[in-house]
């Protein structure tokens, strides 16, 4: 940050008074801007057979590789009106949220991934501008490999081992920056 959004002046990093961290303040205004961590909302939309619907991406970053439909959640916008909105946008599918199932930390690029159990209504879904693909999976099928990220893969072992237990629970997981 370089500018402050409320006067335009140059801002600093540094410690405000009484705070724990460095925040940009506004050398003009003294406006102090709290940068805080972006959610992104999504579901695990399942068919009545058991398959799981997962979006190919057709934008970065992970170009190319499987989802779960899921993206930013926008001001204004509930996080069960975001998981809808993003499952009609990525995949046209339209749904029935069930209750909220994992939340997974992602400290070191400031996001908190939520995912919500749903049923799917019906069949009639399609590709939407940010998917290449969407196609239903049995848990065998499911492209491991190919995920793009890693709370989706948590989530979705998760998924398959409270199924198979027929006991579904709320997770929380951290996610650490990869290895170098």
């Amino acid at each position: 940050m370089k500018f402050c959004s409320e006067c335009a002046a140059p801002v600093e990093f540094k410690l405000p008074p009484d705070d724990d961290r460095p925040r940009y303040i506004c050398t003009t205004c003294t406006t102090i801007h709290y940068q805080n961590p972006k959610l992104v909302i999504g579901s695990i939309p399942e068919w009545q057979d058991g398959r799981i619907l997962l979006c190919r991406r057709a934008i970065e970053p992970r170009y190319g590789f499987w989802t779960l439909p899921a993206g930013f959640m926008e001001n204004g916008e509930t996080t069960t009106a975001a998981a809808i909105r993003e499952t009609l946008e990525e995949a046209n599918a339209r749904l029935i949220l069930g209750d909220l199932y994992t939340m997974c930390n992602l400290p070191h690029i400031n996001q908190v991934h939520l995912l919500f159990r749903a049923q799917l209504l019906d069949l009639n879904f399609s590709s939407g501008v940010e998917s290449l693909e969407v196609k239903l999976f049995e848990e065998r099928d499911i492209p491991w490999d190919e995920l793009a990220f890693r709370p989706v893969r948590l989530s979705l072992e998760h998924y398959f081992a409270d199924r198979k237990r027929g006991n579904f629970e709320f997770r929380i997981c951290d996610v650490n920056a990869p290895a170098r």
